[in-house]
């Protein structure tokens, strides 16, 4: 039976979630991707050269392939388009402050928020949904899932995760890695910060998102504490059976 829970309501109630990134801008990738099963997408503008126009295209896909689709906004300038276009949440970078945690989580809701209103979107069914249920229904289903990975945001970690609307805390390693500065594999500091921000979670009873390349993380970060997983990208699962296909045909030629 189809899971009739929005994405939140089941991130929310600590479902084990496996989604993806998205980094081509096209709306293949997002239907193959629902095709096999995924929980969710995440359209990544941060990383991938997906303008308003191509995110469009890929939110649509994923409504007529009826998987959850996230975007990782490039900033808080694009969130007010995604929603619009019917994105199912947004994963923020550099949630490093508590004030910027708030505002972020504003942008997202109308009531007690500063979302801009429109139904003449996808988002409002254009027109079709009356402005109170669309408005419900926005503030009920739009996840908000702030991604922490700047050293100083360690320092207020825990009154970032309280913040009301932040529904998720989404661990990005690779830029503490880069931040700390160490060059050894697995490097402690990451370790801690990843104990810290996953404390900080349980405290206030959030959910824990993550990225992982391969099951051996994953699973470290599953016992952590982590529920919602985003295992690699379009491009990462087309490079991996490209080199795989390569390698069978160069075997078959000796």
């Amino acid at each position: 039976m189809t899971d009739v829970r929005s994405f939140r309501q089941r991130m929310l109630a600590g479902d084990k979630l496996v989604g993806t990134f998205l980094k081509t801008p096209t709306s293949h990738a997002t239907e193959i991707v629902a095709g096999l099963g995924f929980d969710f997408v995440v359209i990544d503008q941060e990383h991938a050269p997906f303008d308003r126009t191509t995110t469009d295209i890929a939110l649509m896909a994923a409504r007529g392939s009826k998987i959850p689709a996230l975007v990782r906004v490039s900033g808080p300038d694009a969130v007010l388009s995604v929603l619009d276009c019917g994105a199912s949440g947004i994963l923020m970078p550099h949630v490093a402050s508590v004030e910027y945690a708030r505002e972020v989580a504003a942008l997202c809701r109308y009531r007690g928020g500063r979302r801009g209103y429109a139904t003449s979107t996808r988002a409002g069914g254009y027109t079709a949904v009356p402005m109170w249920q669309h408005i419900r229904a926005s503030d009920e289903s739009i996840a908000v899932v702030a991604q922490i990975e700047d050293p100083e945001a360690l320092d207020e970690i825990d009154a970032i995760a309280a913040v009301e609307g932040i529904d998720s805390l989404f661990i990005g390693r690779g830029d503490l890695t880069a931040a700390f500065g160490n060059e050894m594999p697995n490097p402690p500091e990451v370790r801690t910060a990843v104990e810290k921000i996953c404390a900080a979670a349980r405290r206030v009873n959030k959910p824990v998102s993550v990225y992982v390349g391969a099951r051996p993380e994953a699973e470290w970060l599953r016992d952590q504490g982590a529920t919602t997983f985003i295992h690699n990208s379009d491009q990462g699962f087309l490079r991996q059976a490209a080199a795989k296909g390569l390698a069978e045909m160069r075997d078959v030629f000796g």
